[in-house]
This record gives C-alpha cells, sequence and structure tokens, in this order.
C-alpha cells in the first residue's frame, strides 16, 4: 500500500510513503531458509560465551532518480540469549514509516528486503551479519486514496 502525503519534515512536498506487511521464516541458528549464521564456516554456534544478545532488522534497499541509493529499516526486533532462534513471522507491519523524500516509491518494480542482524557481544567488536536470502518486490503504480469521513 502506498499513499503520496505532505511530508511536513522539509520543503513543503508531498512525498511517497509506503506500508508493508510481510511474513519472516527464518532459523538464525542453522542459517536455513537463505539466512547464513556469521560463524557458520567455522562451526561456532551464534550464541556462543561471548553473545549477549542479537539485534534484528529488516531494511528496504531501492535506487530513484535523485538517489542512486535508498536504505530504510522497516522493522527490528532483540533476540535474547535464549529466545527462540527459529522466527515465524506472520502478517508483520512495518514499525517505522517508509518515506521516501519524493516519488521514488511509485511503480519503484525493484525495492529489496533484507534480514540483517547485530551480534551484540559482551565485550570486544560488534559484527554486523547479513542474510544471504534477499527478496525484490514491485510497488504498485497507483496511490492509494485516503477515505475521508
Amino acid at each position: 500500500l502506498r499513499k503520496n502525503v505532505e511530508d511536513f519534515t522539509g520543503p513543503r512536498e508531498r512525498s511517497d510513503l509506503g506500508f508493508v506487511t510481510f511474513d519472516i521464516t527464518a532459523d538464525i541458528l542453522n542459517g536455513e531458509n537463505g539466512l547464513q549464521t556469521f560463524w557458520k564456516k567455522s562451526t561456532l554456534i551464534i550464541f556462543d560465551w561471548n553473545v549477549k544478545q542479537l539485534f534484528l532488522y529488516l531494511s528496504a534497499e531501492y535506487s530513484t532518480k535523485n538517489n542512486a541509493l535508498n536504505q530504510v529499516v522497516l522493522w527490528d526486533k532483540i533476540m535474547l540469549r535464549g529466545d527462540n532462534p527459529r522466527l515465524s513471522l506472520k502478517d508483520m507491519k512495518s514499525k517505522y514509516f517508509f518515506f521516501d523524500d519524493g516519488n521514488g516509491l511509485k511503480g519503484n518494480r525493484n525495492i529489496t528486503l533484507t534480514l540483517s542482524w547485530n551480534v551484540v557481544p559482551n565485550a570486544g567488536i560488534l559484527p554486523l551479519v547479513t542474510g544471504s536470502g534477499h527478496v525484490s518486490v514491485p510497488f504498485p503504480d497507483t496511490y492509494e486514496t485516503t477515505k475521508s469521513y
């Protein structure tokens, strides 16, 4: 669903606002369903002695006439040690606004959604891990109209 709304954060121009509903199925520990773990090649599990939690986030990447690369975080979740590392989330809505600084969402055929996560250690560096699975979704060519009551 996409609307063209007035953006009050900058110039008085209308901008695209996207509403995304999505499903996520992932096994963070075993790298199933197109995702891989940071330590898979060294046969370590993701929650070893130095891992406090994971910060998971779903981001959208796309290009427009004005910007070669746009990146927007749509949803996030903190996974603590001991939580179930197998995600099966249905009909999730974006947690954050999906604003474009113009009209770059209308008719965009290549918006790529990616699940990534940061490993939050008890001590040491903060590595960024990106899942190997990506999904490209097209956005509609028309705007959704708002009903007035």
